[in-house]
């Protein structure tokens, strides 16, 4: 088994803050060793709710009703499955997947996965500033370019927040998430989705992806659900959980950070599948087939759900979502940094670093394409990310599955079978996806 890597504090709330860590001494109750190991997997979810997911989902559920819906399940289900191998990564070798890379690969693959995980960070990140702008847009009346340079301000958040430990970072994402699930409860109740619909929605079924454009759509659901810079992340801050060094200790952490993380990304599907089925039962039902911006989406609701509350909760939704994201993206550059690089820099001077690399792309986009193009970048955000998912699974999936380094708590098979069958679909779609790109199709 490796040697845990030496790791330094520089940074506010960062993971490798010892005051950032959470003890859980012997002996605790069970309900409280439940209170202390929860959290990680909350700062992981907040990925896979994202603006980008906004795009596909809503897209699908106007133009194909419930029918989508068991991709949604599917999607979460692989997520959970590789947020699983995180945990044990991060609890068993005692480093993150950035640090394990740098530990065994040489120099030249190190530079390429650091590469392509900075570009899913800021692909990320871009699809953060096009939600909160489009949300402020839609708010509070102010231009797109306008909602994206006040953005630029969000890195006051990260300032504010120095020196406020792991724990304080984790009971503001759950208010924002929190934020996010009352809104679209309060929707749906508008909405009145038929619920016997919704349910034959989650049966799988190939027939369904036969349709004109439903496979593509797929596609985009699965790469805007699962997010690689989350695998870093992940692994990173489960860490935080000091347990007892032994191998019971690493059992009973793994059970209960396994637990945290089902939970977590669990909330993320059910707004997930909250937000495609309120497209569904808003646009669809009414025969408005082609929504797939989040701005004519928000027009829609009023009329059609009868309410202007439930186009304000919308709008509230996903400033929300994207100010959330905002939190852990910041975490998981400075991880893929330090990890890669070994190179350590203040959380503020990392965020400053993301943001101003994604509003040029999106000062860029809007300029060029115009103030309606910001659902087209934020489907392009998500295939960025589908692309760079494999690079980060590929290292996760092998070195789980490595004795040398995971010992006794190396996955299983059935767990390895899963994890590559995981994989082979998510590569074959991007090649997929290429091809019907070359080809125009």
């Amino acid at each position: 088994m490796f040697r845990p890597l030496p790791r330094t504090a520089t940074a506010p709330f960062c993971p490798s803050e010892v005051k950032g860590s959470v003890k859980v001494l012997p002996g605790l109750p069970f309900h409280k060793k439940l209170l202390r190991y929860a959290g990680p997997g909350l700062l992981v979810s907040v990925g896979y709710m994202d603006p980008g997911n906004w795009a596909t989902d809503i897209e699908a559920g106007s133009r194909f009703g419930y029918g989508l819906l068991f991709v949604v399940l599917l999607a979460s289900l692989a997520a959970m499955l590789l947020q699983t191998l995180c945990v044990r990564l991060g609890l068993v070798a005692q480093m993150d997947l950035a640090q394990i890379c740098r530990a065994r690969y040489g120099k030249g693959a190190n530079r390429f996965l650091w590469l392509g995980a900075e570009l899913a960070i800021v692909a990320c990140d871009l699809a953060e500033v096009l939600g909160s702008a489009l949300a402020l847009h839609l708010l509070l009346g102010v231009s797109i370019p306008v909602g994206i340079g006040i953005t630029a301000f969000d890195t006051l958040l990260v300032l504010g927040l120095q020196g406020a430990g792991v724990r304080r970072v984790e009971a503001i994402v759950l208010g924002l998430v929190g934020t996010i699930g009352a809104c679209f409860i309060v929707e749906l109740a508008f909405a009145q989705p038929i619920w016997s619909s919704v349910a034959i929605g989650f049966v799988p079924s190939l027939e369904r992806l036969h349709q004109p454009g439903a496979l593509y759509l797929a596609i985009g659901v699965v790469g805007a659900t699962v997010m690689p810079h989350n695998l870093y992340l992940h692994s990173s801050i489960v860490q935080t959980r000091l347990a007892e060094d032994s191998d019971a200790g690493r059992r009973e952490a793994i059970r209960f950070c396994t637990a945290d993380a089902i939970v977590s990304l669990s909330l993320a599907l059910l707004i997930n599948a909250a937000i495609m089925v309120l497209a569904a039962s808003a646009f669809h039902a009414h025969g408005h087939r082609e929504v797939s911006d989040i701005g004519d989406a928000y027009h829609l609701i009023e009329p059609l759900v009868g309410s202007g509350l439930a186009a304000m909760l919308f709008g509230i939704a996903l400033l929300a979502s994207g100010q959330s994201s905002t939190f852990t993206g910041t975490i998981a550059g400075q991880i893929v940094m330090e990890g890669f690089l070994d190179m350590k820099i203040p959380c503020w001077q990392r965020r400053l670093i993301t943001r101003g690399l994604a509003l040029i792309p999106a000062f860029v986009g809007v300029w060029l394409l115009g103030e309606d193009s910001v659902g087209r970048m934020l489907v392009l955000s998500q295939v960025v990310l589908s692309f760079q998912l494999p690079f980060a699974m590929w290292p996760l999936i092998r070195f789980t599955g490595d004795r040398a380094v995971m010992g006794r708590f190396a996955s299983g098979r059935a767990m390895q079978v899963s994890a590559w069958l995981l994989f082979g679909v998510i590569a074959a779609a991007n090649v997929w996806l290429i091809g019907s790109i070359v080809l125009g199709d």
